[in-house]
């Protein structure tokens, strides 16, 4: 149970991956019914306070759940809608929030609207995505890149233009100049917040608006001199005009005041995917007036050397950059980021999550991290992330694989007639589980149960005040958690 102050300032927020959190079917992928079953788990013996679901809408799944062809309903592959009512009512009987995945930068191509748009130049949906002509020589209409290798622009035969894919070509860009866009989106939001959900994580939140003059991205010459190799990568180029117009602000005030609408009896909240490394930037969506994000993902921990100095520098960065009022979150892991034990080592990984759930902020805890899941080799013929298989070595499979709850056979992810899991489970997974380390008192597990307790019994360690201690030896960090006092 919260314990103090606003509930996505003061708990803990649990990432579930639902393919790879437990499967009730047998059929190798995790599912609704699997989580509804771990909740006493999540609230009773781990003792988080909100989890964070990643898509679960109807999908052709070639991005695994992030191209949705129906942003109001359920795969079959992990349920159905009153799977998941049952879910939203399981998860508030047991006081735990539930936030779920929002992805408004794209759609899957087999979305009704966008099977209207390609129809025809002169569809009413037509203007719903982004089309361009080509240029006089036939080619693109600019040279921006998609994130998963080539161009950002694939050619529509039979309308006889391009349309945008920032990711894969089966996700075409929605066009979010269009009022009529904005306002489908927006009452999507309001059909989960009527449902009863408790907030959103907004898939790569700044990528919405692009430049509208559609300008050719520089080149990055950091990345070496321009060759036919370079230029195929997505870091060849500074992107510029591809995402994060600054028209991108309007539109999350306009977002937050459709939370806002629904958070008289409880505060609805809002975190966004941000890959920036500018702080300033990066800032900037939570909004001049903090009327936009409740928060910008903090990524700052994920891609430093682990050294005390170093994370030291990152958290006051942090501190010294936040807007008054504005509120800091951590993440060390997620389904797009390898593991904090593979980054870090076991030896570090107590002070992992020492550090994760002590920092003043919000944590974001990815599952499997508490008992200390590492990346899987996953050999190549067994790779099914479009990333990895369109751009070998960058796919992120490894950090999906099946949680561990047991020394059971698949792990006691899948029930035991199952005939295989839809990734590889890990070759430790017997020693590394749940039940295992539940009944070892010097395991990760009881570790991060310990940490969990101690942070809900202490007010300063949910919304006290940070302040760091100067002077440490070399290789340590220290900080102070303490309450605000108010004048008596």
């Amino acid at each position: 149970m919260i314990t103090n102050g606003v509930w996505w300032k003061s708990g803990v927020i649990y990432q579930i991956y639902p393919r790879s959190f437990c499967d009730t079917t047998g059929d190798g992928v995790g599912d609704l019914q699997g989580i509804i079953s771990k909740l006493p788990y999540l609230n009773n013996t781990l003792g988080i306070d909100a989890i964070w679901i990643s898509p679960f809408y109807s999908s052709p799944m070639k991005d695994f759940g992030y191209d949705v062809s129906d942003y109001r309903d359920i795969d079959p592959l992990f349920g159905s809608m009153e799977d998941f009512q049952e879910l939203l009512d399981a998860s508030h009987q047991l006081d735990l929030k539930l936030i779920i995945d929002l992805v408004p930068n794209h759609s899957s191509d087999q979305h009704p609207w966008f099977l209207e748009s390609r129809s025809s130049v002169t569809n009413p949906k037509r203007d719903w995505y982004v089309w361009k002509d080509s240029r006089q020589d036939g080619s693109e209409p600019n040279n921006w890149l998609s994130l998963f290798g080539g161009k950002a622009w694939e050619w529509d035969q039979k309308t006889g233009q391009y349309y945008l894919h920032s990711f894969l070509k089966e996700q075409p860009d929605l066009n979010w100049r269009n009022p009529q866009v904005q306002h489908a989106f927006f009452d999507v939001v309001r059909y989960w917040l009527e449902l009863g959900v408790d907030g959103f994580r907004i898939d790569v939140a700044h990528f919405i608006m692009k430049d509208p003059q559609f300008r050719d991205n520089p080149p990055n010459l950091s990345e070496g001199p321009p060759n036919q190799q370079s230029n195929a990568g997505y870091n060849s180029q500074i992107h510029l005009f591809d995402k994060g117009h600054p028209d991108t602000h309007q539109v999350y005030r306009d977002f937050r005041a459709v939370l806002d609408a629904y958070s008289q009896d409880q505060d609805r909240m809002s975190m966004g995917e941000i890959h920036i490394s500018d702080w300033e930037e990066w800032i900037s969506y939570y909004g001049e007036k903090l009327d936009e994000l409740h928060f910008p993902i903090n990524f700052s921990l994920l891609g430093v050397p682990w050294e005390a100095e170093t994370i030291r520098k990152q958290v006051e960065e942090l501190e010294k950059h936040l807007p008054a009022g504005g509120w800091p979150n951590y993440v060390l892991a997620n389904h797009d980021e390898t593991r904090i034990l593979t980054r870090v080592g076991i030896d570090q990984a107590r002070n992992a999550a020492l550090l994760l759930l002590t920092l003043r902020g919000t944590p974001c805890l990815y599952y499997g991290d508490e008992i200390g899941m590492a990346d899987v080799d996953i050999p190549p013929d067994l790779c099914l992330d479009p990333s990895g298989i369109r751009q070998p070595g960058q796919g992120r499979d490894a950090y999906r694989t099946p949680m561990q709850w047991s020394a059971d056979a698949w792990a006691g992810f899948s029930p035991v007639h199952t005939r295989s899991t839809w990734l590889p489970l890990s070759g430790e997974y017997r020693q590394v589980n749940v039940e295992t380390q539940i009944l070892n008192p010097g395991s990760l597990l009881v570790f991060y149960i310990k940490l969990l307790a101690l942070r809900k019994s202490h007010p300063a360690l949910q919304t006290g005040q940070y302040r760091s201690v100067p002077d440490c030896p070399p290789g340590v960090y220290q900080y102070r958690r303490e309450t605000i006092k108010k004048n008596s």
